[in-house]
Parts: C-alpha cells; structure tokens; sequence
C-alpha cells in the first residue's frame, strides 16, 4: 500500500484541487454558447443574472459548480493534513476560509445576489492572502513566486473592486483574480509533494 506523510498528502489534495478547477472552469467555458472570458464572470458559468433575469446552460452550470464545491470540500481534508505537517496556523486557517467562500459559491450562485458576491469576495481575498503567507512554508524559487501569484491577486481583487478592468474587461480582470491563485495551488501543492 502507497503511505504518504501528512505534507505529501496535503501536497496531492492541492495539486488536484487546483488542476480539476482549471479544467472544470474550462470545460463549463468550451460548452457555454458564445462565452465571453473578457465579458462574462467566472461565476456565470454558474448562472448568468442580468437586469433581473437568470438563465442556467446546461451542462456548463453542473460543470462549473460541481467543480468549484470540489475546490471548497477537498480544501477540509487538504488543510488538515497541512496543519499536522506544520503546526503552522495561519496558512490553514487563510485556506480554510477560502473553502468555505468556495463552497458558497457553489451553493449560492448568481442567483442569490449580494450572498452570492459576498462568497467570491471570501474565495478571493483569502485565497491571495493564503498564497502570499505560503512563503514560510517553502523555499527559493517557490516562496518568491508564491509572493507574486498572491500579490496579483490581491492586487486584481482591489482593481476589480474599484472598477478598474485595464481593458481586460470584467471576466478578464476576474481571472486575473483567480488564475494566479489557482496556480499558486498547483504549484504549492507540487512543492509539499517534493520536500
């Protein structure tokens, strides 16, 4: 039988986490019609609300939202493997908080208004932050670039918020959001797997 210590599990759990939410978005994006990544929200793969009105495609919304709770539920298991590695708190905790705004945007999609922008803004900000205080827990070159994922994050999460797109549009500043925090997840969850 294949035993891994607690920091390789946590590593794996992350890894994974990351890659089937890239490919889950991606995938919801390939089958939505006429999906813009610079016009629509992350979240309207989900649904689509505009001026009052909701549409749900099929199956871009399954898709997308079984992928995102995947992201908030492993992210349990993922950062409690990762605290008993470390006995580090503030990086598990800063990723556990991003779980559950993952998981609220799973189980309240645009659908729900203001609930619904309260979760991604928890996703988002907890997930940059997570990213920025992995450093302590990484070495040369992986704690610098974890540093720069999260600082563009969090970055974009304040442009977004102050209505700032630099031309990308709003779909495109919002994975300027999500993909460096994503791929800080990949990239961090291969360095546990390594050391």
């Amino acid at each position: 039988m294949l035993l891994l210590s607690d920091r390789k599990f946590a590593g794996l759990i992350s890894f994974a986490n990351g890659v089937q939410c890239l490919i889950g978005i991606s995938l919801a994006e390939f089958l939505y019609p006429n999906y813009s990544v610079s016009s629509n929200a992350i979240s309207d793969l989900g649904a689509t609300c505009r001026s009052g009105t909701c549409t749900i495609i099929q199956p871009s919304s399954i898709i997308f939202t079984t992928s995102v709770a995947l992201l908030g539920i492993l992210g349990f298991p993922g950062n409690y493997f990762l605290y008993r590695a470390t006995k580090k708190k503030v990086l598990p905790v800063l990723l556990i908080l991003s779980s559950i705004g993952a998981l609220g945007v799973a189980l309240f999609p645009e659908t729900a208004g203001p609930v619904h922008a309260i979760f991604s803004l928890i996703v988002f900000l907890f997930g940059g932050l997570a990213a920025v205080a992995s450093f302590q827990l990484e070495e040369l070159p992986m704690n610098y670039l974890s540093i720069l994922l999260g600082a563009v994050s969090l970055t974009a999460l304040g442009l977004t918020i102050s209505g700032t797109n630099l031309g990308l549009g709003p779909g495109g500043m919002e994975r300027m959001i999500a993909y460096p925090a994503l791929f800080w997840l990949i990239g961090f969850g291969s360095h546990l797997m390594k050391t």
